[in-house]
């Protein structure tokens, strides 16, 4: 595995969120690596409350927070179909584990993941017995030693290679990595699978269909693309990310984000 991503892909308005907290992404231990896509730490101390948006990723995370006025706490967090929003205020923390898509299974094999999507459940309700982790997550200033906390709690869960897992976040790597994939029948033509098989692959294992996953990295792309550019060519982009015209793209850029393209790009982000 690569060292951690740099991109700001799913992050709306990333300056301003860079602005406002400290983001930091770590690289989990190397038994961890071929489970996970990175730790992400964020500090914040705000005298004004800031409202932080993300067209989240196909992935689950684990959450370790700590927000001002509240008890910590920690949650798994499924793939979120829509828009998540979170407004920060005061002072706290967050100790965030992306798990790869697929990576998340053998930590809670009996479970489909399907069964996690579009829900935030406190953690020992998915993982029975993972109450100390939240003090020993949180607790040191040091970020270091809270990354040495997240790698032990994850590799106290003793989770095992699972081939199918493997094979799920390898067919969505290559989803995210090529542009190219854009009908999931010719998708999982080329995998030598029928599409039933390759939908209840995800839905076990991923949590969301290839469909799904096809059309959010879009979204993800051109997220970064209004970030990234002074001015954009929305047909030109609609057609380079497979859309069949600008309105498709447009429809469910808006539909993910809040605010049509033009308009986020002009810099009026969603309320």
């Amino acid at each position: 595995m690569a060292a951690p991503r740099r991109d700001t892909r799913g992050i709306v308005d990333a300056a301003e969120l860079f602005a406002r907290v400290r983001f930091r992404r770590h690289e989990p231990a190397e038994p961890l690596r071929p489970y996970l896509e990175h730790y992400w730490l964020i500090d914040w101390d705000l005298t004004q409350p800031y409202a932080s948006h993300v067209v989240p990723h196909p992935s689950v995370n684990i959450v370790f927070q700590r927000y001002a006025g509240q008890d910590p706490f920690g949650e798994v967090a499924g793939i979120g179909l829509d828009l998540f929003t979170q407004k920060l205020e005061g002072r706290g923390r967050v100790c965030g584990i992306q798990f790869r898509p697929g990576g998340f299974r053998p930590f809670a094999p009996g479970r489909p993941l399907s069964s996690l999507t579009g829900q935030r459940l406190r953690l020992p309700e998915v993982l029975p017995g993972s109450e100390s982790a939240v003090a020993a997550v949180l607790d040191p200033d040091d970020e270091q030693a809270r990354v040495a906390a997240l790698d032990s709690f994850l590799l106290d869960l003793d989770p095992r290679p699972d081939p199918q897992a493997t094979l799920a976040a390898t067919l969505v790597d290559r989803i995210r990595a090529d542009r190219a994939i854009r009908h999931v029948g010719e998708f999982a033509e080329a995998q030598g699978m029928t599409v039933r098989a390759l939908q209840r692959l995800f839905s076990a294992y991923v949590g969301v269909g290839p469909k799904w996953i096809i059309l959010r990295y879009r979204i993800h792309e051109a997220l970064e693309r209004a970030e990234a550019a002074e001015s954009v060519n929305w047909a030109t982009l609609a057609a380079d990310l497979g859309y069949a015209d600008q309105a498709h793209l447009v429809r469910d850029f808006t539909a993910t984000v809040g605010v049509p393209p033009r308009a986020y790009a002009s810099g009026h982000q969603p309320s």
